[in-house]
């Protein structure tokens, strides 16, 4: 009950956060700021990734707290502060080329973002061979800091069916979490879950919204002593 409870009282504040910090990209490639349009939908796509906890989930949680312990107080924001700059340091030429992002949010929750185009081929759920040096170094990461629970969430843009997209989002958050257990990350502190079309974050008419849209998050959330 604490766990949900934590959870809910996250969620608004990382929902504005998230918005408002983010910037898209042309279909070239460069750095521009969301519309307002799209900073509007984004907050639905949020809710869908970061209220994804179920009862599976908490209990998940609750075992891993058992299994690494919890953070608290100040300890908190330094652990996760310490580990977005290990990302930003450790990915930095993956940063500049708009292929991730790492975000801190409200609460101290850290999303990692990597574009599907650069994850994964058209229509394959299969990581690419030439972007997994970079799924090794998000796993060395998330290994050493080792007292974070992380939500893997795939989306897509609307081409094609719902029924496809979703499943196309589930396997492809599932390859990733497979890639991550594969590297040593303990079962108990992962979690994934596919978005399909339903949580776009840009306009889906755009060539440039799609590519917005098609993404695969993690959600990496600090576990508090409160979650045991």
């Amino acid at each position: 009950m604490k766990l949900f409870v934590s959870m809910k009282s996250l969620l608004f504040p990382v929902l504005i956060c998230f918005t408002l910090a983010s910037c898209a990209t042309d279909e070239f490639g460069n750095k521009r700021e969301l519309t307002d349009a799209e900073k509007g939908v984004m907050i639905g796509a949020a809710l869908g990734a970061l209220a994804g906890l179920t009862t599976k989930d908490k209990k998940k949680k609750s075992v891993l707290y058992g299994i690494v312990g919890g953070l608290s107080g100040g300890a908190i924001g330094l652990y996760m502060d310490n580990q977005k700059q290990d990302f930003e340091k450790q990915l930095q030429d993956q940063i500049a080329a708009g292929e991730i992002t790492i975000q801190k949010l409200p609460a101290d929750v850290l999303m990692v973002t990597m574009t599907a185009q650069t994850a994964f081929d058209i229509d394959s759920t299969r990581i690419k061979a030439g972007f997994k040096p970079s799924m090794d170094k998000i796993s060395k990461i998330v290994k050493k800091y080792g007292k974070t629970h992380l939500t893997v969430i795939g989306h897509t843009d609307s081409t094609g069916s719902n029924a496809y997209n979703q499943s196309l989002s589930e396997k492809r958050a599932k390859s990733v979490h497979d890639y991550l257990r594969l590297q040593g990350i303990i079962p108990q502190r992962l979690t994934y879950t596919g978005m399909g079309e339903e949580k776009p974050r840009a306009d889906n008419a755009t060539k440039a919204g799609r590519t917005l849209n098609r993404r695969v998050e993690i959600v990496i959330d600090p576990i508090r002593e409160t979650d045991g």
